[in-house]
């Protein structure tokens, strides 16, 4: 075990000395307590410091990390040592053999560790909780959030990536913004030396997969949508979706005199004012959201009160009343008044297999005439959307240092069809015929942003075969459409998984000899599960990979092992069992 002191930290008053360590593997405490001629010495590890053996006279870890002050250390500079005032507590010669072994070990890592390939260098960016802001919009649990930030930066990550969220920021009104409770986070990340990548998330949380809390849209916006309901997407049967406004009237100052574009341009110049010395510096990233989840892409699939099932083909959004004027016009310009009615009639719905339609089969209408006329309009809006808003973006973050990103969804189910249903209710025209990502990473190459993209982790194998799944050809065919654009791409896992499996799968994704690996990857998510000893080791083990370059790295598909490590030196040998304490 190679162990990096982290800090020591004395709390004088009760005698207690803390020293947070970290390992190749894992996140080691140590607690010294003494009182009169007796010493203890508890070491716990693997779930970095989230479960404490509490001790009498010991603070909760949530009081007791709003006061402690860090130091970084040298490694090879610190002993464990911890002096009564009756008695100065000695180490056996044993014990003191062992910490110079640990030493020994501890220099022969750092040399290796100096030849490791840093050009090939992953970093690691961990997503917060949805609700790290509170409806008020104050950070939510400082304390809890405080600790996390301290073992996220001891297992080597990079930072942390948070949703600054419409719906809290302006909730009080056009132009009213109030981002005090971002403003704690980012000094917060600043005090641990974390990154920060910050989703400017103008979507609603609520209704898809993994989303645990719901943050609407602001009020005086879901006002004006409650007496325009054609201001949100809207499918065939006339089920509207509150989740994000429809992009057919981005252009329109359907916002009390605001169009939808000019809302996200004040919304993303008003952060940059606020967080200016930041950014490039703490703020290295701003993710442009485009849509669902904020993702670049039409609510094709609609989880909400069970509309949407997986593997479902989804369905076409384009009947509000701004998308169809849009769609009739488009139809008048090429001569075909007929086409521009409504989307097609024969698509199916949203829980249907590609088959079961006249539009998606095999040989169906997406390949007609009419087909690839309604296919090139539907995803040529979207394209049109994206191009809006990043361009806004650009030209408000250019030479601030962050880059700007965008997010892409990894629709891999019924991939190995010809139609590629799921993809194109999406919006993603990409067919057996034609590549609907190259596009897509062009108009993010324009406008210099990093293409984002899931579903990292997951392999062919894993899936359905009657969902015709193939994740891993789909993040090949994005990769290349990247490296031809030469766009930078990062990745994200699309479900939260801790297994070693997935991690694996992910580095194997995130390398390339051809120039089409990851610049950065994000992790789905931070929550009490990452903290669980193997989930965290798993990940301890997974950040020093990436660091690595990934080479001859290997995470195992099922880890089952432990390391918790407990020593003891007492006076007298029986001691009850302590309690364990969560932080997070």
């Amino acid at each position: 075990i190679h162990i990096t002191y982290i800090f020591y930290y004395q709390h004088k008053s009760s005698h207690i000395y803390t020293l947070l360590s970290k390992t190749t593997h894992s996140v080691y405490l140590f607690t010294i307590k003494h009182q009169k001629q007796e010493m203890t010495l508890t070491l716990q590890s693997s779930a970095s410091f989230i479960n404490f053996k509490e001790t009498k006279g010991v603070k909760t870890p949530d009081e007791f990390l709003g006061m402690v002050s860090f130091a970084q250390a040298k490694p090879s500079s610190c002993r464990l040592v911890a002096k009564s005032s009756m008695q100065e507590a000695q180490l056996s010669h044993e014990r003191i053999m062992e910490v110079r072994k640990i030493e020994k070990r501890e220099k022969l890592h750092e040399l290796t560790a100096n030849h490791s390939n840093s050009s090939t260098r992953v970093p690691v960016f961990v997503m917060l909780p949805l609700d790290t802001m509170t409806m008020g919009g104050n950070l939510n649990r400082p304390r809890a959030m405080n600790a996390s930030l301290m073992a996220l930066k001891s297992s080597g990550a990079e930072g942390v990536m948070v949703d600054a969220w419409w719906g809290l920021v302006e909730k009080d009104g056009p132009l009213k913004y109030n981002w005090e409770g971002y403003a704690e986070l980012v000094n917060m990340c600043r005090e641990h030396g974390l990154k920060l990548q910050v989703v400017m998330s103008f979507h609603q949380c609520g209704g898809n997969v993994g989303d645990s809390c719901s943050i609407p849209l602001p009020p005086w916006v879901l006002e004006e949508i409650s007496k325009n309901p054609d201001l949100v997407y809207t499918d065939r049967s006339g089920r509207r979706n509150p989740e994000y406004l429809s992009l057919g009237c981005d252009m329109l100052p359907v916002l009390k005199g605001r169009t939808p574009i000019q809302v996200y341009t004040d919304y993303m110049r008003s952060f940059r004012e606020r967080f200016n010395n930041y950014l490039g510096n703490i703020i290295v990233e701003i993710q442009v959201g485009m849509g669902p989840c904020g993702e670049l892409r039409y609510p094709a699939y609609p989880e909400s009160n069970g509309t949407w099932r997986f593997p479902g083909i989804g369905e076409f959004q384009c009947y509000d009343k701004y998308m169809r004027a849009s769609l009739a016009a488009a139809a008048k310009a090429t001569g075909k008044d007929d086409w521009g009615q409504g989307g097609p009639h024969d698509s199916g719905q949203y829980n249907q297999f590609p088959e079961d339609t006249g539009f998606f089969q095999r040989d169906g209408t997406w390949n007609s005439d009419y087909g690839q006329f309604f296919l090139e309009w539907y995803s040529g809006k979207l394209l049109e959307h994206g191009d809006r808003i990043l361009a806004a973006g650009e030209s408000i973050y250019q030479g601030t240092g962050a880059k700007l990103s965008g997010k892409i969804a990894g629709i891999h189910w019924h991939y190995n069809t010809r139609s590629h249903a799921a993809e194109l209710t999406a919006g993603y025209y990409n067919t057996r015929h034609r590549d609907g990502y190259l596009p897509i990473a062009r108009m993010l190459a324009k406008h210099g942003v990093v293409l984002n993209f899931t579903c990292m982790e997951m392999r062919d194998g894993e899936q359905p075969q009657s969902a015709n799944c193939s994740p891993e050809g789909l993040v090949r065919q994005v990769k290349t459409a990247a490296r031809t654009a030469e766009v930078e791409l990062a990745g994200e896992n699309a479900l939260e998984r801790y297994d070693g499996g997935a991690f694996s799968q992910v580095l194997a994704t995130s390398m390339s000899d051809s120039g089409n690996g990851l610049s950065a990857f994000t992790f789905l998510r931070m929550n009490k599960r990452l903290f669980e000893p193997e989930n965290w080791r798993n990940l301890v083990q997974f950040v020093k990979s990436m660091s690595e370059g990934g080479r001859n790295a290997t995470l195992p598909e099922c880890d089952s092992s432990r390391t918790d490590l407990y020593v003891r030196f007492i006076k007298e040998s029986h001691s009850k069992k302590a309690t364990e304490v969560a932080v997070v």
